[in-house]
């Protein structure tokens, strides 16, 4: 039978794993600033909902410590998951991978304090005090490491995301499992296997940050084969400006030199109206090069200008008139260069399928950066008839099936992002994409 005194001792319990676990959120989650301390209390309801289920389950299943053990870890697991979810306004499987890998290295910080606390003659309050001074310590440990950083970079969209979910719940699992198993450990062998504790949950952080960095150096392989793509883009518009400079200057010779008969003819007027459709037709040739090569230039964040190069190459060779302008240097962008790419393709890829279905196919893309916002416009012609409660949903496409994953990715992507704003609206056939991204927001 549960006393007052055994509900304040369990509850404490959990309060103090819960803010601990809180302590490795912050850093799991990359956190920039403290306005996430307001949803903090929040929290507060999980470890009240845990004791309530603890007693619950205890005299339900009083001879099943274990079955009990596992049901009220899973049933924190999940309320933890959906704060993060909520606090963070983030998807299920990212909040989920958090709550795992905070959960392991809160378990190897309460092993570390069970050492002192078995093993040594510290009074208890001490040991209580060097676990909330271990958790802070080792979670600066981990920012230092920029553990967040390529925590968030693992996870990826779709089945990649739910994979690496379910990897960091397999490594709950097992330190879960080494937390059961000492109940039938030999006293002289506790501490060795609170080492072995500590010991995994060191590797499991290691080996995070080791898949992190392998995965950010083949971003950046391709990163360099796009500059290469980049340095041929730039060289065959060369190549193609010096081959429009010398037939222009063979026009030029021979219609200069018919000037005397064409002056002594009379027909003085008809030859300065060849030679003006002559400069102007050379003149918009050249200069549709190097405009597009200024806009180019103008953009300084490396993944996105790749993609534009490799967009831009893909819709010449599809006869797609894309106009490109970036009037202001591009230096920054208020959120993850790569999620930004990554939405910015997909803007792309929608807006060059459906100019195609189009007589003029034509696809025009403003970016523009001022001060703290960064604005994108992407605008093509379309002759379908739109369906604005349907195009948001997964898997609808006018275009037939297994297609309409673009646009809720995007939004998935956003969803991320609170500083983030997105519209859409199409009138007299041209449909509208914008983003508008605040960076101190």
């Amino acid at each position: 039978m549960f006393t007052l005194e055994d509900y304040l001792i369990k509850f404490t319990d959990y309060l103090v794993a819960h803010a601990v676990l809180s302590v490795y959120l912050f850093v799991i989650m990359d956190v920039r600033g403290w306005r996430m301390l307001k949803k903090l209390p929040i929290l507060l309801l999980s470890p009240l909902m845990a004791t309530l289920l603890a007693v619950g389950l205890y005299t339900l299943l009083p001879d099943h410590g274990v079955i009990r053990y596992c049901v009220s870890s899973f049933a924190i697991l999940l309320m933890c998951t959906l704060w993060v979810r909520w606090a963070w306004r983030t998807e299920f499987w990212p909040a989920f991978s958090a709550v795992c890998i905070g959960g392991v290295f809160q378990v190897a910080a309460s092993c570390l304090s069970q050492i002192l606390f078995l093993y040594s003659d510290i009074p208890f309050a001490a040991v209580m005090a060097v676990y909330l001074i271990t958790a802070p310590a080792s979670a600066f440990l981990l920012y230092r490491l920029r553990f967040g950083h390529w925590f968030r970079l693992l996870l990826g969209e779709g089945f990649s995301q739910r994979r690496m979910a379910l990897f960091f719940f397999a490594l709950e699992i097992t330190i879960e499992a080494f937390l059961i198993l000492q109940v039938g450990i030999q006293p002289e062998y506790l501490i060795p296997y609170y080492v072995l504790v500590l010991a995994m949950a060191a590797l499991e952080a290691g080996l995070v940050i080791h898949l992190g960095q392998r995965l950010d150096a083949i971003r950046k392989l391709e990163a360099q084969r796009d500059v290469i793509a980049q340095q041929q883009l730039y060289e065959r518009d060369l190549e193609a400006i010096r081959q429009e400079v010398r037939s222009f200057r063979h026009d030029y010779k021979n219609l200069l030199a018919g000037l005397s008969e064409q002056v002594d003819e009379g027909e003085l007027d008809q030859l300065r109206t060849a030679l003006s459709e002559l400069d102007t037709g050379f003149d918009r040739c050249i200069g549709e090069k190097i405009r597009v090569s200024t806009q180019i230039g103008n953009v300084y964040i490396p993944q996105v200008r790749s993609l534009l190069l490799s967009k831009l190459a893909v819709m010449g060779q599809k006869k797609i008139d894309c106009r490109l302008e970036v009037l202001y240097p591009m230096e920054r962008v208020g959120m993850d260069p790569w999620d930004f790419t990554r939405c910015l393709g997909i803007l792309l890829d929608n807006a060059a399928e459906a100019a195609l279905e189009t007589n003029t196919p034509w696809v025009e893309i403003i970016l523009l950066s001022q001060k703290d916002r960064l604005s994108l416009r992407v605008s093509n012609p379309y002759t379908g008839v739109i369906a604005p409660d349907k195009i948001w949903t997964e898997g609808f496409s006018s275009k037939g099936e297994y297609r309409g994953i673009g646009l809720p990715s995007y939004q998935r992507i956003l969803a991320g992002y609170p500083n983030a704003a997105s519209s859409t609206s199409w009138a007299r056939g041209v449909f509208i994409q914008e983003l508008t991204v605040e960076e101190n927001a």
